[in-house]
């Protein structure tokens, strides 16, 4: 009987997982890819199989599937019936947060669950449901090892003076302070920079993460030197709902002025802000690019100004940089967006190649580009798959 990983990523209303067949550890196979969708609304199942095609599609009603635990379910029962020869050695949880000290993925314990729970007010958008996953998975299973792979251990590398913020010293010692974000999206493209582009891999890298969620890190040698995102998820970028670097005073405005609750705060920088909030059409950049609406152009030239502004502080983190990785949903498949960056980045020296970058590269700038650019396809769930295959010595 062969051996397998399941990975779980869990949002506010999906459960996303792929299985992995353990061959070793740098040969997984990803056997099946899905997700249970619209859970609260209109839960929908669906799944491909290593080949690409539909291996699952199902809908419930909300009373039917509700919540994780009932979606785990579904998706349990897919797995017994079509990998019946598969023995399921362990779990592998994207969890978003793991604060100052958890540096490297862990196995999961009670006390250390405890622990993660504390950090739900630093990513109330993602923690408790990654730990809603964690729970429902020990309560089907309790012999079942579960790893947390976490998206802030990648840049633990960082200097403390890149996590400091300009606040008494003593708020610091209490963890507040920049700890950055995707990083199991970073780690993925330090690991495959080495394959996919050998020339850059030890330089001063530059990779934007752009998907719904959207940061930025300065890397050299493969380690996080900086990152757009600091002590929540909120911070860098303009992201589909969410505004980005904000002035904090704003914050004290909306409160004393408008008289605006935290929660109502909370509700508008999560959810009502970033492409959403300035376009009033919606977060999809797809909707967007095909917009004539003069608000969804403002809400794209915001997002690309905001690129542009962050890659030339990080730039000065490295001291110059030799590359510059587009990776994630929208940086993979919007040559546009790209095109509009790298057009943004002249001065730094990048020189776009429009052919290449129409056909998504992997490289999309000249040879002669004095800083070349790139597209590389990101895998969390393969590096999720990854760590808990060592930690559990697989």
């Amino acid at each position: 009987m062969g051996k397998a990983i399941l990975v779980l990523n869990a949002g506010s209303s999906s459960l996303k997982f792929s299985v992995f067949d353990v061959g070793a550890a740098t040969a997984l196979r990803a056997m099946a890819v899905g997700q249970v969708e619209g859970l609260g609304t209109a839960p929908r199942l669906r799944a491909k199989g290593a080949d690409g095609r539909v291996i699952a599609d199902e809908s419930w009603t909300t009373s039917e599937v509700a919540n994780h635990a009932q979606a785990l379910q579904q998706i349990a029962m897919l797995l017994r019936s079509r990998f019946a020869g598969q023995d399921l050695a362990g779990v592998g949880h994207r969890v978003v947060h793991g604060g100052a000290d958890y540096s490297a993925p862990l196995l999961l314990t009670p006390p250390a669950m405890d622990t993660l729970d504390t950090f739900v007010p630093l990513a109330p958008l993602h923690q408790p449901h990654n730990l809603a996953a964690i729970r429902a998975v020990a309560e089907a299973q309790p012999e079942l090892p579960q790893v947390a792979c976490f998206d802030t251990a990648f840049h633990r590398s960082q200097e403390k003076v890149a996590q400091l913020y300009g606040l008494p010293y003593e708020y610091f010692e209490r963890g507040i302070r920049r700890y950055g974000f995707h990083g199991l999206s970073y780690e993925y493209i330090a690991a495959t920079l080495p394959e996919v582009a050998p020339e850059i891999a030890d330089g001063r890298v530059v990779v934007a993460h752009l998907g719904s969620g959207a940061s930025m890190c300065a890397m050299h040698k493969g380690r996080s030197v900086g990152s757009s995102m600091g002590f929540t998820a909120l911070d860098g970028l303009m992201m589909g709902t969410r505004p980005g670097n904000l002035d904090p005073g704003i914050i004290l405005y909306l409160l004393q002025q408008e008289g605006m609750s935290a929660k109502d705060i909370e509700n508008m920088l999560y959810k009502r802000s970033g492409l959403l909030g300035v376009s009033g059409i919606g977060n999809d950049m797809r909707v967007l690019q095909e917009s004539d609406s003069p608000r969804a152009r403002l809400a794209i030239d915001h997002f690309v100004y905001r690129i542009s502004r962050e890659l030339g502080g990080l730039a000065a983190v490295l001291g110059g940089i030799d590359a510059f990785v587009f990776t994630a949903g929208i940086g993979e498949n919007s040559a546009h967006i790209r095109r509009l960056v790298c057009e943004q980045a002249k001065w730094l020296g990048i020189d776009l190649d429009a052919a290449a970058n129409e056909q998504g590269g992997p490289r999309i700038s000249s040879a002669g580009s004095k800083v070349s650019a790139w597209v590389v396809p990101t895998n969390e769930e393969l590096m999720i798959a990854r760590h808990t295959c060592q930690l559990l010595g697989l």
